[in-house]
């Protein structure tokens, strides 16, 4: 099971901290009345999964994606011990309600009594943030394998990027969505780990922050670039992907000396949204420091920046905090984005996800023991 979708997490530290033990108990998402903000319950057979990228499809419907997802046919579970795992991507539709208050539906593929990806069940494949171009829908895709690397905390490896193109995503049930697949693999240096760590349509372009790690020949790069696609060949990118370059301009190929990092962050999930108040760009991501305690956001006028130096947001991780009760030494956390089809003014709703350096295949796991752990925190901030 994935332990976080931003290769960066690899360098955080494990401090040896005491584990303060929770009493398993039925998790309940609370519902705010009357401000439809997002929350995340059990039911429909989901217990958990991470990633949470958003998209409103109409007036009415969002989109959510999640990353590895537990899975259980028996409602009201305590716990996720012997429970399923989704490897791959499940997803749900919101709405709010006449009362205003949010309704959530998740949407698990089955076959043969078992449930399944929501794409391609004989790959796996983990989602990334999706846009949408002259009613098209579209759903970037990282392709990942096991690395085969026997006691390694993240043992996998990036294999393909890929867009899942929806040209009719009307019907209410995602699971009778016709799709097909737009390959960019051939088209990206390997060195990108993430391509659409968050996607941006503006202009005549979707924008994207690809994390890029790049080590040789004595250059070392690592942080999130910007690349672009026209609109016009979003069907068809190959030899249309431009790169934003350090003195300013976009080139067809990635030059890694003349490669500019517009972000730091160093992700592989974030956001990057337009808040038309402010007439700023705003990007929102967890810090990779210190286990993922704070998340940070930054400002610019333009998708290339110059973007102003990360803030905190006055948000409390209390996963990773070891004051908090719900602190566990094994625990990281990561998935940090603003979901703007619900923030309001200066309030921003950002969610992150929770997860375990643990195995997570032993039954007496933290992760196995408390569902609050590995499923997106909601929180409503000002900045």
């Amino acid at each position: 099971m994935k332990k976080t979708a931003s290769l960066v997490l690899l360098l955080l530290s494990l401090f040896l901290f005491s584990c303060s033990s929770l009493l398993p108990e039925k998790y309940t998402a609370g519902i705010t009345p009357n401000q439809c903000l997002p929350a995340f319950p059990d039911k429909d057979g989901w217990y958990g999964g991470d990633g949470a990228y958003s998209i409103k499809l109409d007036q009415e419907r969002t989109l959510w994606l999640f990353g590895d997802t537990f899975v259980a046919p028996e409602a009201g579970r305590r716990d996720r011990v012997d429970m399923d795992v989704i490897l791959g991507t499940t997803v749900a539709v919101s709405s709010c309600s006449v009362n205003n208050e949010f309704k959530i539906q998740y949407y698990l593929k089955n076959k043969n009594g078992k449930f399944v990806s929501s794409f391609d069940g004989n790959e796996w494949l983990w989602p990334q943030d999706p846009f949408i171009v002259n009613y098209v829908l579209y759903i970037p895709l990282v392709a990942v394998a096991p690395a085969n690397k026997e006691g390694e905390v993240f043992n996998f490896k990036i294999t393909g990027h890929k867009f899942a193109r929806i040209k009719d995503f009307s019907s209410a049930d995602p699971r009778e969505w016709k799709y097909d697949y737009i390959d960019l693999t051939p088209a990206l240096p390997k060195e990108i780990a993430a391509f659409a760590t968050t996607s941006v349509v503006h202009d005549l372009y979707v924008y994207f922050y690809p994390f890029y790690s790049y080590s040789q020949d004595k250059l070392n790069i690592l942080g999130n670039i910007l690349v672009r696609v026209p609109l016009s060949r979003i069907d068809n990118p190959a030899g249309a992907i431009e790169y934003f370059t350090n003195d300013g301009t976009w080139e067809n190929k990635l030059n890694p000396e003349k490669i500019k990092v517009v972000l730091n962050a160093c992700v592989s999930e974030l956001s990057v949204r337009y808040h038309d108040s402010d007439k700023k760009w705003l990007a929102v991501y967890l810090t990779t420091q210190n286990k993922g305690n704070k998340l940070l956001y930054q400002s610019a006028d333009r998708p290339e920046g110059p973007w102003s130096e990360p803030k905190p947001l006055n948000v409390n991780v209390s996963e990773v905090d070891p004051r908090s009760p719900l602190y566990d030494r094994n625990t990281f956390c990561y998935a940090g984005k603003e979901h703007i089809e619900f923030s309001r003014d200066k309030n921003l709703v950002v969610t992150y996800v929770c997860n375990s350096s643990e195995d997570m295949q032993s039954q007496t796991s933290f992760i196995r023991r408390n569902l609050f752990l590995y499923r997106p925190v909601v929180r409503e901030v000002g900045y």
